[in-house]
């Protein structure tokens, strides 16, 4: 009877599904250890607000409770690496570990939940920030944090990677004393809403690299300079080219006039990035190959109307592409305009 009921249950999501539970379950400092991999990819299964009021540091968030928890879960998650999962208490991870293992993933389970994490005095992280997950060509995890508008934090192996990097943009601000210091910080070039020397300042270590054009390198008196068509090898495993980003608009060519600033394409362990920078959609768009993610603008005058930024996508044909530095323009529409593209259109906080 007891068996039945458990089953049953199972059935409904409420513990873990018949027969052999086929997930791990690890105390906190277990849990601990194996979540300071890099290959690991730490899930909180919580509600958002449940994550925006604390969560581990590093955390993914994707409602379990949600109808398209396993359709996202699909999308965001590797397969290849390990999936390291927690809730409040247990009950919805070991639910979200039963349905993830189902599908094939390699499941960690918290036990206790985030309620036994803070127990035992561990830290927790407060910021909201989205996290998307992709993998290299090599099966390395390299994570997207969306910062606000056109600056991004992404971590890779170790590595740290800000992309122009802005403590306060309105009234959103961004703690970058509580990031670690950047290996290497990527400006595209020298207005306010990219170009923050308080942000760089307290990113950079001795050992940062900062990679710009020779207007912001001129500004800070310091920076590795790079031009449009330049190519540098960061790492053996990490390459940035620097592309053209303009206006060419008749009456915004002001903004951003051809040959002054960068967009970057990084390749890193053959994972291919396009950061467009404020561009439209110029010409030298249709050379660019094999983009795996692209960061394109849409906001006028300054960058691009969405019609624009369309035109950009079918042009650079990434396979997943995040409008970004988009203010208040409107982004829930670009989804439909390329859904005959295969781009997978997502929509972060990039306001």
């Amino acid at each position: 009877m007891k068996k039945i009921l458990t089953c049953l249950l199972a059935m409904l999501g409420l513990t873990s599904a018949c027969g052999e539970q086929k997930y791990e379950t690890l105390e906190v400092n277990a849990f601990a250890e194996q979540i300071q991999n890099p290959a690991i990819v730490l899930l909180d299964v919580r509600t958002a607000s449940e994550f925006a009021d604390g969560h581990l540091e590093g955390a993914m968030n994707i409602d379990v409770k949600q109808g398209d928890f396993l359709e996202n879960a699909k999308k965001l998650l590797p397969k290849e690496n390990t999936i390291a999962v927690y809730c409040r208490s247990g009950r919805r991870s070991a639910n979200a570990a039963d349905r993830l293992t189902a599908e094939g993933y390699k499941v960690l389970n918290l036990q206790g939940g985030i309620l036994a994490w803070e127990k035992a005095k561990m830290p927790t992280a407060t910021d909201t920030y989205q996290l998307d997950v992709f993998r290299t060509k090599s099966g390395k995890i390299v994570k997207f944090h969306a910062l606000i508008h056109a600056s991004i934090r992404i971590e890779y192996d170790g590595t740290e990677i800000e992309i122009d990097p802005v403590t306060k943009l309105g009234d959103r601000t961004i703690d970058y004393q509580s990031m670690p210091k950047a290996d290497y910080i990527f400006v595209t070039h020298e207005h306010g809403d990219h170009f923050d020397q308080q942000a760089i300042k307290q990113l950079t270590a001795e050992t940062t690299s900062l990679i710009t054009n020779k207007r912001c390198a001129d500004v800070l008196g310091y920076g590795n300079v790079m031009g449009n068509g330049d190519k540098i090898q960061l790492a053996d495993d990490f390459t940035v080219e620097a592309v053209p980003a303009y206006n060419t608009t008749e009456g915004h060519l002001q903004f951003h006039p051809k040959g002054r600033d960068n967009g970057f394409i990084l390749t890193i362990d053959g994972l291919r990035i396009y950061i467009a920078g404020d561009t439209e959609d110029i010409p030298e768009m249709s050379s660019l190959k094999d983009i795996d993610v692209a960061f394109v603008p849409c906001n006028q005058p300054y960058t691009m109307t969405t019609d624009q930024l369309v035109k950009a996508a079918k042009q650079v044909k990434p396979k997943v592409l995040f409008p970004y530095h988009y203010g208040q323009t409107r982004m829930a529409d670009i989804s439909d305009q390329l859904k005959n593209e295969n781009i997978e259109v997502r929509i972060r906080h990039y306001e």
